[in-house]
């Protein structure tokens, strides 16, 4: 059984969690396979827009316990340096538009590997649970970085150390995510978006995410220079010279992602 689906359709890579029976919960399995489907979409010219998002009634459970246990069992700290921490570094690092599409629960590091993409959409249906305080642990695949950021150094505090559950209406309203759709649409206003945005100019958009990354730790003086060094690059683009072009001639942009 494959634990991550592809599908590639009008630019947008579209990968689905598939462990359905299992909430989409991590074993070693699943999150190879989801690092490797990561690294094609990145190096394929004919992907522009990735959407995660998961089968069945979940998003993703977070970390399957049952590899923490047995004769078997996973030490926690390959888990975070062999499955998370890489599964976060190349969303972040990818050249090309994340999205996750939370079409249901999203807990633990599964709720955290959903909140470091760049766009995160959730059905009414869904909700977010930071559930590492329930077992003793610490909240981790980035989550200790990005949620302060979201909604707050207090919120994200308690959210953590209470393992409160918030819907994905209060998720909107408290900035931790970007829009609730209904579920009924879900599925199919989810990928409009992801084909909206690979059509836009898309080595802009890399470059947008670049200069977000280093907002995260820049002074306002050195955010200041890397605005300058990006935005000479993204001027000397393709897409650059065509988003002029069809302004001017009052036209429908045509952007190729170069």
């Amino acid at each position: 059984m494959n634990f991550i689906l592809q599908e590639i359709k009008n630019s947008v890579c579209i990968i689905t969690l598939n462990r359905p029976d299992k909430f989409n919960a991590f074993n070693r399995a699943m999150a190879m396979e989801l690092q490797q489907v990561l690294d094609d979409c990145h190096a394929n010219e004919n992907v522009r827009c990735i959407l995660i998002t998961g089968s069945g009634k979940a998003f993703c459970a977070g970390q399957d316990i049952a590899e923490l246990v047995g004769e078997n069992a996973i030490g926690i700290d390959k888990i975070l340096s062999e499955h998370y921490n890489p599964i976060v570094t190349r969303i972040r690092q990818l050249n090309k538009p994340v999205i996750a599409a939370v079409n249901g629960v999203a807990a633990g590091a599964g709720a955290n590997i959903a909140l470091c993409c760049d766009v995160v959409l959730a059905a009414t249906s869904a909700s977010f649970i930071q559930a590492f305080s329930k077992i003793g642990l610490i909240p981790d695949s980035g989550g200790t970085y990005f949620l302060p950021r979201l909604i707050g150094f207090a919120k994200a505090s308690a959210l953590m150390m209470t393992g409160d559950k918030i819907s994905a209406a209060e998720a909107e309203k408290i900035g931790m995510i970007y829009k609730v759709i209904d579920d009924a649409a879900f599925a199919e206003q989810t990928f409009l978006l992801a084909v909206n945005l690979a059509q836009m100019p898309t080595q802009g958009l890399a470059f947008t995410k670049q200069a977000l990354n280093s907002s995260l730790h820049n002074t306002w003086q050195a955010q200041l220079q890397e605005e300058d060094t990006l935005q000479r690059k993204a001027a000397a683009t393709a897409d650059y010279a065509e988003g002029i072009h069809s302004f001017l001639e009052k036209r429908k942009p045509l952007f190729s992602g170069k």
